[in-house]
């Protein structure tokens, strides 16, 4: 059955449509932080959809307002009011840190991104761009544009001019043997002679904790020193919090918290873990950036029924069971115990993030080589071992990316360390 599957899969889908394993597995049906495959076999669920499941899979709070919603109307438009779409929006707005925020709904990140885009150069009327280097912000042609990761960027051609900043990976890069105030020191010098070069930028795009890229990020008060210089040139800065939102990174609600000394981000886009797995995707801005447009636009889908009811249901969960407390308490322990596996497996070069988004980079032993296919023999043996988890990297494909359900427990964290320390224990 899987087989045939995978065929068809391969003569109707794009070949550059990714799929994980040498033989892809067909996920059936999950519950909490497991999912099963078509064949039966249990998997404790270290990678959510690709940080979508973000409270657990099958949540019954979240099932319930998704059947209860879709018996009445799934989707209206924005042509008209939706009650289920200002509830949510009013409490992203609140929550989101910035003063006077209004909240566009769309369907995905890639989209929040593109929109995000599209209102910083039309508020700032510019189409420069500034990006980090290793960033990734999705799948259009604008997003793409943006993105400072070289597997993740099949075109040159953009609708902007993208210039690329230093500080986005602490350990790799020019300015990684020096410390951490002298590294913010130096990514700020750099940012300051880029502005000295270029016409005036709309935007400093960046993600918190750079997902795709592998988990990296700088050290803490790297944007805020940004927006300082940012600032005093009028430059916005967009937060890209598809991955780092919601509490995942337990200390902070959201990713640009860490850096909080200049205020919040002029923008911030969101989606993936709000909806749970619901098609939710947004922007969160200053009244006067948002309402900056001058022509009508809509959201055919952004904010529909279904996914609101989906978005305030899982929201309500999170905060009513504090799962961002309990992403700082189980991810903490879960970062040390794979640190402490790290210290005897001389691939590991890093283990590194915050909450439930760790990030372990392997390279080939005695170098620091990246290693994709050591990485990829991990994901192989952690599969087998009924343990999934994600990759992603840089220059090349060789961090493993973890990042449960917010609810995980002490014993699932320690149930899954010790999978992950198998199959790290496995390479040659």
């Amino acid at each position: 059955m899987t087989d045939d599957l995978l065929g068809r899969h391969r003569s109707v889908l794009p070949d550059w449509l990714a799929l994980y394993y040498e033989e892809p597995l067909e996920i059936t049906h999950g519950e909490g932080r497991h999912v099963w495959d078509s064949e039966g076999n249990r998997y404790l669920d270290f990678f959510g959809g690709i940080l979508t499941t973000m409270t657990a899979h099958a949540l019954p709070e979240v099932t319930k307002a998704v059947a209860e919603q879709a018996g009445r109307i799934i989707h209206s438009s924005t042509l008209y009011l939706n009650r289920q779409m200002v509830e949510l929006a009013e409490r992203v707005a609140q929550l989101s840190g910035i003063p006077d925020a209004r909240v566009f709904f769309t369907t995905s990140g890639t989209e929040a991104n593109d929109t995000a885009l599209l209102l910083a150069t039309a508020y700032r009327r510019s189409n420069t761009v500034l990006a980090m280097r290793n960033s990734y912000h999705g799948r259009s042609f604008s997003a793409v544009g943006i993105t400072g990761n070289r597997g993740w960027s099949p075109t040159s051609l953009s609708p902007l001019q993208t210039l690329y900043v230093h500080g986005g990976v602490r350990t790799r890069g020019p300015f990684a043997p020096l410390g951490d105030d002298e590294f913010i020191a130096a990514c700020v010098d750099d940012l300051k002679d880029l502005l000295g070069h270029t016409r005036p930028p709309a935007a400093l795009i960046a993600e918190p904790i750079q997902g795709v890229g592998g988990f990296t990020s700088p050290p803490d008060g790297l944007y805020a020193a940004f927006r300082e210089v940012l600032h005093a040139h009028g430059v916005l800065w967009i937060s890209d919090e598809v991955q780092t939102g919601w509490g995942r990174t337990g200390e902070h609600f959201w990713g640009w918290q860490a850096h909080a000394r200049g205020g919040p981000p002029d923008i911030v886009t969101f989606a993936k873990g709000i909806g749970n797995g619901m098609s939710i995707g947004g922007v969160v801005a200053r009244a006067e950036i948002m309402n900056c447009l001058d022509s009508n636009s809509i959201s055919t889908f952004g904010g529909t029924q279904v996914t609101m009811a989906a978005g305030l249901a899982n929201l309500t969960y999170l905060l009513e069971h504090d799962l961002q407390g309990n992403a700082r308490r189980v991810g903490g322990l879960l970062i040390e115990r794979l640190r402490a596996v790290a210290a005897q497996v001389p691939a590991v070069r890093e283990v590194r993030g915050r909450g439930l988004m760790i990030g372990v980079e392997l390279t080939k032993p005695g170098t620091d080589q990246a290693d994709p296919q050591a990485a990829s023999a991990v994901l192989e043996a952690a599969r087998r071992g009924g343990l999934l988890i994600g990759k992603g990297g840089g220059h090349d494909t060789s961090a493993l990316r973890i990042a449960p359900p917010l609810s995980l427990s002490v014993a699932e964290a320690e149930e899954g360390a010790a999978i992950l320390e198998h199959a790290l224990r496995s390479l040659p």
